[in-house]
Formats: C-alpha cells, sequence, structure tokens
C-alpha cells in the first residue's frame, strides 16, 4: 500500500532518493537543479512557516502561478502544514481569481510574479481572512506578513522548527481527508470545486505503479499547468517514483525544449502531437517526389514492426534490416523531434486521433492515450504498453468500474472519485447517484473490454434533418491540419454542419508569401478567394473518414483566436460553445443565409 498522505509520500521519497535530482528549472539561461535532499528542507521551511503563520490543519491555501518548481515545493509544504492547497490558473483573471479566493476562504495565496500579484491585491482588501500573499519571484521591498517574496518566507520557516507539530497534524490526517480542492475551469456555468482526498491521489500512483516503469533514470517535462489534476496528479507519481521534474513557465515553448531535455516519460494533450504530426506531414507535402517515397516507405515499415512486435510474432531477418534502414534514414530523425527515445508519452484531456497514434508508434514513439476528468482524479482508463488499443482511451485502472448508462453516459466508480463539490451539495448529487459518478461523456465499451469516448452529451450536435453528430470527431479529425489553429463546429437545429476556424497564422502567411499573394493584415488575408480555397481543399481532405451528413459544408476563417480573457476558452483551451456561438452570432447566420 502506497503512503496515503502526500507529504509522507514526499518525505519518504526525499530520503529513500536523496542523491539523485528531482527538479531543474531555468535561471540566468541555464538549468538549476534540486536534489531530493534539498527539496525536502525547502517543504518543511514551507510547512514551518505556515505553521508559524497560525495556519490551521484543514485551511485552505491558494497557488496563483505558472509552473516553477516553488509551485511544488509550496503545495507540498502545504499538505505538510495540515492545509489544503487549492491552485488557481495562472491565466485566470482577476474576477476568476477572486471567486476562487472567496469561495475557498483562502487564508494565504501564493503567487508567481507581478501580474498575479495586482490581480489578488486588487480584490484582497474585501477578503479579510486573506492575511497574506507569497511572491514567488523576488521583491525588491518585501512587505512584512501582507505581502513577502518566497525567499523570505523560506528565511523564516528556517527560523522555526515545527517538525514535531507538522508531523503530529500529518499522522492524525485520515486518507479521506481533503488533500486539495480544484476548481473546474468548466465550459457552462460558474467554477465548480472539486474535492480530492488523499487516498484519490494514491489510487492513481498505485494505478500507474501497476502498467508502467518509472524511475530516477527518467526525465519529465512539466509544462501542462500544475493547477490542473493530470499534470499534478502525474508529478505526484514523478517524485513518487525519485524521477525528474522539468519545469517549463510557458507552455507553448515546449517543442524548444525537447531537445534540450529530452524527457523520458511526460504526460500532454493531443494538441502538442497534433502540432508535431501536422509540421511532419506539411514538410513531406513539400518534399520531392523522391523523398516523399522514402518517408512513406519508412513509416510503412515502421508500422510492421511495431506490429510484429505487439502481436509478440518476429520480425524476421527481411523487416528487421529494413527496419534497421528505416530507423537510420527517417524514423531517428522523427524521434529527434521530441528529444530522441521514449519510455513513454500520455495523452488525455481530448481526443486523439488514430492516424496520429499509429504515424507516432510507427516512429518507436508510444502515446498511451487515457480518459479521465478532475472529479476522477483524473484517471478512469489508459492504454499501457502491455494493452493497448488503437482508437481507444484504454481499460479501466485497478479499482475503477465503468459501465454504459443512459443514452450511452460513461459511469465510474472507485477510490478515484471526489468526495463531491465543494459548498455545492445539490451539485453533487446531480453527478453522484448510488455511488456511480455521472461523466456527462458519451462512450461505448467494446468487445474487449475497452473504451471508446464519442463526445459530451451537452455537445451533441442535432441537425434540423434529425441526425445526430459528435462534433469532438469532426474537430479532432479537420483539426489535426497543419494550417488550423483553433475550431468548433456549429450544426445544432440546421440544416448542415459548419465551422469556426482560426488559421495557425504563421504557416498560413508563410504559405500565402510563397504564393505570391499580397496582403497587409489578417484580415485581408483571409478575405483573399485563394486562402478560402486553400482551406477548403485542406478540409474536405481531413474529411475523408467523416460520413456525408458530417462533413463541414460552410466555414468561416477568424482573424483573432478564441481567448480566455473574452470567456471563449477555458484556462485547459477546451471552447466555450456557447460563448463562441454568442459572441460569432452574424458570422454564424452568414453561415445559413440561404437557409
Amino acid at each position: 500500500m502506497a503512503n496515503q498522505h502526500l507529504a509522507t509520500m514526499i518525505f519518504e521519497s526525499c530520503r529513500r532518493f536523496r542523491q539523485h535530482t528531482a527538479m531543474r528549472h531555468k535561471a540566468a539561461g541555464a538549468w538549476q537543479e534540486i536534489g531530493y535532499g534539498d527539496l525536502s528542507l525547502k517543504i518543511r521551511e514551507v510547512a514551518n512557516a505556515l505553521i508559524e503563520m497560525g495556519i490551521q490543519p484543514g485551511d485552505m491555501i491558494g497557488i496563483f502561478s505558472q509552473n516553477r518548481f516553488e509551485w511544488a515545493v509550496a503545495d507540498f509544504g502545504i499538505l505538510a502544514a495540515g492545509a489544503v492547497s487549492v491552485p488557481i490558473y495562472a491565466t485566470n483573471t482577476a474576477a476568476q481569481a477572486e471567486y476562487i479566493a472567496g469561495d475557498a476562504d483562502l487564508r494565504v495565496i501564493f503567487v508567481g510574479d507581478r501580474d498575479q500579484l495586482d490581480k489578488v491585491q486588487s480584490f484582497a482588501a474585501q477578503h479579510p481572512n486573506l492575511q497574506t500573499i507569497v511572491v514567488f519571484d523576488d521583491l525588491d521591498a518585501p512587505a512584512g506578513d501582507a505581502v513577502m517574496d518566497f525567499k523570505s518566507l523560506l528565511a523564516r520557516g528556517r527560523d522555526k522548527d515545527h517538525a514535531e507539530e507538522s508531523e503530529r497534524r500529518v499522522q492524525q490526517t485520515t486518507p479521506d481527508d481533503l488533500a486539495t480542492v480544484i476548481y473546474t475551469s468548466g465550459t457552462t456555468g460558474e467554477p465548480k470545486g472539486v474535492m480530492l482526498s488523499h487516498a484519490n491521489f494514491t489510487h492513481q500512483r498505485e494505478a500507474l505503479d501497476a502498467n508502467f516503469d518509472v524511475g530516477p533514470q527518467d526525465r519529465s517535462l512539466c509544462f501542462l499547468p500544475l493547477s490542473h489534476v493530470y499534470e499534478r496528479s502525474w508529478s505526484f507519481y514523478v517524485f513518487n517514483r525519485g524521477a525528474q521534474n522539468y519545469y517549463i513557465a510557458n507552455p507553448r515553448e515546449v517543442l524548444q525544449y525537447f531537445g534540450e531535455v529530452r524527457p523520458t516519460a511526460m504526460v500532454s494533450v493531443p494538441r502538442l502531437y497534433e502540432k508535431i504530426y501536422a509540421g511532419v506531414m506539411d514538410k513531406v507535402e513539400k518534399a520531392s517526389p523522391g523523398r516523399k517515397r522514402l518517408f512513406n516507405w519508412a513509416i510503412g515499415v515502421g508500422r510492421r514492426k511495431a506490429e510484429a512486435h505487439r502481436s509478440g510474432k518476429p520480425a524476421g531477418i527481411g523487416l528487421g534490416l529494413s527496419h534497421h534502414l528505416a530507423d537510420r534514414l527517417v524514423l531517428r530523425k522523427l524521434r529527434e523531434i521530441v528529444g530522441g527515445d521514449k519510455n513513454f508519452f500520455s495523452a488525455g484531456g481530448a481526443p486523439l486521433s488514430q492516424d496520429i497514434e499509429e504515424f507516432f508508434l510507427a516512429a518507436g514513439l508510444m502515446i498511451c492515450q487515457g480518459y479521465g476528468l478532475t472529479e476522477t482524479s483524473p484517471m478512469i482508463t489508459a492504454n499501457t504498453p502491455q494493452d493497448f488499443k488503437f482508437g481507444t482511451v484504454g481499460k479501466p485502472v485497478a479499482g475503477c468500474e465503468v459501465k454504459i448508462g443512459a443514452h450511452d453516459e460513461i459511469l465510474v466508480k472507485g477510490p478515484n472519485v471526489m468526495k463531491g463539490y465543494y459548498k455545492k451539495p445539490e451539485a453533487t448529487e446531480e453527478v453522484l447517484k448510488d455511488g456511480w459518478f455521472h461523466t456527462g461523456d458519451v462512450g461505448r465499451i467494446d468487445d474487449e473490454g475497452f473504451l471508446v469516448i464519442t463526445d459530451r452529451i451537452k455537445d451533441l450536435i442535432i441537425t434540423s434533418g434529425g441526425k445526430n453528430i459528435a462534433p469532438q470527431r469532426i474537430e479532432t479529425a479537420v483539426g489535426r491540419d497543419h494550417y488550423i489553429e483553433q475550431i468548433t463546429t456549429i450544426g445544432d437545429r440546421r440544416k448542415y454542419v459548419s465551422a469556426l476556424i482560426v488559421p495557425s497564422f504563421e504557416a498560413l502567411e508563410n504559405y500565402a508569401r510563397e504564393q505570391g499573394l499580397a496582403f497587409q493584415t489578417r484580415e485581408e488575408l483571409l478575405k483573399l478567394p485563394e486562402i478560402t480555397a486553400f482551406y477548403r481543399r485542406r478540409i474536405d481532405r481531413q474529411s475523408t473518414e467523416l460520413a456525408g451528413y458530417e462533413t463541414i459544408k460552410a466555414f468561416t476563417l477568424l482573424p483573432q483566436e478564441f481567448s480566455q480573457e473574452k470567456g471563449e476558452i477555458t484556462p485547459t483551451q477546451k471552447i466555450k460553445r456557447k460563448v463562441v456561438a454568442e459572441h460569432y452570432g452574424r458570422e454564424i447566420d452568414a453561415m445559413y443565409s440561404d437557409d
């Protein structure tokens, strides 16, 4: 049985792996390392300082910051003080952060930089229980108890020894006690605080241990927001296994860090893999006929070798020699894009196209697609290196039950399911019924026990002709194109499917210049008939696997990305369809003007 309390887990890891590196972060252009032994001291200092401030067991403390090593140190320090950590997305507005601060009655908030400090200070006076703001960045003039920088907090914790009190608090905590409250970004309605216990995360670590092999030799790129349960739960596992976490503050920069860090295992959302795949295929599309043939031959060899390995059959001398050559000429270069060989990749949070899964495996890179939600800590199902199936999200992990309920809704029961929504008993009762969590996702279990997700119940499109359409299927197929950054489909109670598309402007502008097209602004570029025709061809090319009634009949190219500031996307980049439909009602109506 794994250590139930997360503070106990991290201190044991620090003891077992004290000679190994726990974290690396960039400072002054160079990677700095923190060993497990030093990590233990820093966590103790945070816990000491919080106890000295008067923080009591069960008090809630916020973390409002981009990914950085201090985020994890503060998180574990909060838990070691017997408190509950409440993450806030780094990109949240002041109003969004204030909602969480008020709802959770935060006593202390850790913030990353001046921008987040300004946001918290804009509402701090209205929340008298918020006693201290701790800034990870160095402050020119620390302001004492009300505002202090992280170094000052650590220094305070160094001067005060509350190790016995910390240990007492941890020992008195039961596995079912709260570890964190994570506010869902929510594509509809106000955020809900998901209450997750120490036992919830214990289940996740044990489920990963049963299927994956991670140790001190492994390196993980921590680039998805730690405020999201996916990266955070994975990071707990990284530290539990004595591996290394490399922190990246800006997730948009992840591709440039692959070569530096050469990660061996990491989690990601499908968009990263889609961008890599689209970039490769765009280069292939522009390559000479000879290079195209070489690429296609090498990928074909890689597919056959992967299939032979999967089936347990010997590859044979001929395939072995062909694969050696294909690997030297093509496949190895593809792996170098992501920093070389991998133990495994993981994908979650949205559907990943089967074509992309097969492409990566042919190159020698396994993507283990899984499924989960914040309310399930998050993992419900997972493909594993030993048991996987393309086009699915895997089988239920150990201890987790999955069944299909009314309207094909996916229902879940197990030790990974949340305690409920904070201060929202009615909302909790809506989704937790007879011990089963109602996910709101639509899916099916195939004859081999693998789960297939089709869409969200609330997202399903029903056309005026009565066709039931899953927009995620369309957006996954078309959105993988190199020249598409964002896409959302329209069609509910309409005659046909249409789409709002935000181009990948860097790629599109390069294409336009290559074609000799004249433009000054994005708006001018998108009005060119050559660009409209270009996107029509690309949409049709990516839609071959869709049924006729699923294909996009009309589309509008937008000059600006959907943004969190305008409420159009969540901090996890999920598009809020209702908000987008309201903001772009005129453009949508124009696509149906002939109805």
